[in-house]
């Protein structure tokens, strides 16, 4: 029984190891807020994917908030959830995902062949590099970022595997809420990942605030992300459960349900958007009657 949970988990965690090459002949999407997106690769960041508005003199005014992302399985395919951070670039966001561009060859499995084992293709020291990029491009003479990033606005946020790398980047100081999609850690001794923290009693380390996405009871890390929430006391957070599985909603047309809520958590966590937090807040918030999906929140974030 064990043995057929661990290769269950493996199967899931490897669900974001995929190419692009299959799906590129199909239209890119550009997103649906204000700044059509685009992505591509950095020579100053290799092993990164970055998502940006195409036209950054179309933002006037405006800064780009950041949001970082760790990939499911913790692959190296930096567009297999391009749909999801295509739409939320388009809302004004730069976003930067570990790993390539895949070429047109198909990418190589996580899975290293040997007993059904996880090998991590991207570390978790990438999102953190990323955020170090996107500050120093903010400031840098002949970048096409430079004023144009709100270095204050930092989001991780990851899916699976990624997720957890995400809960590990959200420590530190400078990251002002996380997005744990379709994740959490693991109970304590069943973690399958080598070289991937899991460990519960981090979580009361957690500053800002936080949302988890979950794919509902067949989400196989759905145990684990709704234990981690019950633990959130000391800081706003909040679940939203969408009962799509594990998989959930990345490549589904403009990132499906989970980026409309993302984005929104996005708009009022970092730039303090009030329209936004009425997704969340209230007794007749925007989300607490919607039939797509059920919204939980702490103590902390139904005061507000």
């Amino acid at each position: 029984m064990a043995g057929n949970r661990r290769r269950a988990v493996m199967a899931c965690l490897l669900v974001g190891v995929t190419s692009l090459s299959g799906a590129a002949r199909a239209e890119v999407e550009r997103g649906t807020g204000r700044f059509p997106a685009i992505f591509e690769e950095s020579p100053g960041l290799p092993d990164h994917v970055v998502y940006r508005p195409s036209d950054l003199k179309a933002l006037g005014s405006a800064k780009l908030g950041i949001y970082v992302f760790g990939n499911g399985g913790c692959g190296a395919d930096g567009t297999a959830s391009r749909n999801h951070l295509l739409e939320v670039a388009s809302h004004g966001y730069l976003v930067i995902a570990s790993g390539a561009i895949p070429k047109a060859s198909a990418a190589k499995s996580a899975a290293d062949g040997q007993g059904g084992g996880l090998q991590v293709q991207t570390a978790t020291h990438l999102l953190s590099d990323a955020i170090d990029w996107a500050i120093r491009e903010n400031t840098r003479p002949g970048s096409p970022l430079r004023g144009r990033v709100a270095t204050r606005q930092i989001a991780a946020s990851g899916w699976s595997c990624g997720g957890l790398q995400a809960l590990a980047v959200a420590l530190e100081p400078r990251v002002r809420t996380s997005v744990i999609m379709n994740s959490g850690y693991f109970p304590a001794g069943a973690n399958p990942i080598p070289g991937i923290v899991s460990d519960k009693a981090l979580l009361a380390k957690l500053h800002g605030s936080t949302l988890y996405v979950l794919g509902g009871p067949t989400d196989i890390a759905h145990g684990n992300g709704a234990d981690d929430f019950k633990r959130i006391t000391h800081i706003p957070a909040a679940l939203v459960d969408i009962p799509v599985g594990h998989g959930g909603t990345y490549m589904r047309p403009h990132g499906g349900i989970a980026a409309e809520v993302v984005t929104a958590w996005l708009d009022w966590q970092l730039k303090g958007d009030r329209e936004a937090a009425r997704h969340f807040v209230g007794p007749h918030c925007g989300y607490c009657g919607d039939r797509r999906l059920t919204l939980e929140r702490n103590a902390l974030l139904t005061k507000q």
